[in-house]
């Protein structure tokens, strides 16, 4: 038991006494670890620093020595130190030296056998040796040789069918824009994009935020995005179309020249003649597989085309219906009538009097005179 040291006044200690042991326990000298620790326990009292320092020290050259009886009781000790520090470092030291050992299953070792066991087994090897002799054969030809190793084409196509796919789960998709001419002057605008996928992409949805505020309608359904706009007047439909098709290409991180689009009319009173124009130039976008871009332009027939490059648009229920070839410049030139109903119903009534008035000149020829009321 230490001494009752509460009413002593503390000792100066000196750290470099500790020195000599640290390095005996470092080095494995458990004994001398021990030995040089036993003056200080009398020393100093367990309830102070410096003692408790000693008697952890002393409980771990214990522990190596295989003492674990010796070193539990100092580590319970230990409970009167006032360091904080020194009384968990004893505590869990005790949990570890208190803890039950644990049986190891005998499964886990190799016991090795007796001398006597192993005369016994010899002469059963000596057999088995024997015995895979009578069986053995002799070893198989090696195979003939099949010539400098190939290129494994299964996993280049292999390769190239992993990168189809993720070409088309990026985000390909169809997009088709639809100019409409439902009078003169007077053009609608409507857009769809449809995924291959089925399932919104992320640039369909920021291309939807993007247009809130502007008179475009778009409505999202699985993988389809719809937009609508009124009918505006032709210049402010084909700025909406232009802002569109910007804002498209910086979402998809593309730098494309500015498009040009031009719409004239000469109004000539029984119709107008429409002659539009559009180029875009999508140098900058690789072609992907997936990836579809088409131009509607309705009601307008096959005969109105006047340059289209490099596809030709096709003829679609009284539309045309163009496709844009990506890596190339697109240029489409149109020349067509748009009749005005007014100006054709006028033209009607002038035809008609003018035929009125000739069958009257040719039944005032034949003598009939002016036609009378009857008496």
């Amino acid at each position: 038991m230490d001494p009752d040291v509460s009413a002593e006044a503390p000792q100066p200690v000196d750290p470099s006494v500790l020195l000599p042991a640290k390095a005996a326990l470092e080095r494995g000298d458990y004994g001398t670890c021990q030995q040089l620790l036993e003056p200080l326990l009398e020393r100093h009292s367990v309830s102070t620093p410096f003692g408790g320092e000693v008697r952890l020290l002393l409980a771990t050259a214990q522990l190596g020595r295989g003492d674990t009886k010796a070193a539990a009781a100092t580590c319970r000790s230990l409970r009167a130190c006032r360091d904080a520090t020194l009384r968990a470092q004893a505590k869990d030291l005790q949990e570890v030296l208190d803890a039950p050992a644990l049986v190891r299953p005998r499964e886990w070792s190799m016991t090795l056998p007796t001398l006597g066991e192993m005369q016994p087994l010899e002469g059963e090897l000596k057999a088995m040796v024997r015995q895979r002799r009578r069986r053995a054969k002799p070893p198989a030809p090696p195979p003939p040789p099949t010539g400098p190793t190939q290129a494994p084409l299964g996993f280049g196509l292999l390769v190239v069918i992993l990168l189809v796919l993720t070409a088309l789960l990026g985000g390909c998709a169809d997009l088709q824009t639809t100019l409409r001419f439902p009078a003169p002057g007077r053009m609608q605008l409507l857009q769809t994009s449809q995924s291959l996928t089925d399932q919104p992409l992320p640039w369909q949805r920021q291309w939807a935020s993007q247009l809130r505020g502007s008179p475009l309608k778009w409505k999202q359904d699985h993988g389809r995005l719809s937009l609508t706009a009124p009918v505006l007047p032709a210049q402010q439909t084909l700025e909406l179309l232009r802002a569109n098709l910007e804002s498209s290409a910086a979402l998809a991180g593309v730098a494309l020249p500015e498009p040009t689009l031009r719409l004239e009319e000469r109004n000539w009173l029984l119709g107008v003649v429409q002659r539009f124009e559009i180029q875009v130039d999508l140098s900058e976008l690789q072609p992907l597989p997936g990836l579809q871009l088409t131009l509607r332009l309705e009601p307008m027939g096959p005969a109105a085309v006047q340059r289209a490059e490099p596809l030709a648009p096709r003829p679609q229920r009284g539309a045309l219906v163009w496709s844009l070839q990506p890596g190339s410049l697109n240029q489409l030139e149109t020349r067509c009538w748009r009749w005005s109903r007014l100006g054709l119903g006028a033209l009607l009534i002038v035809l008609l009097l003018a035929a009125v008035a000739l069958l009257q000149r040719l039944r005032l020829a034949a003598g009939f005179g002016l036609p009378q009321l009857p008496a």
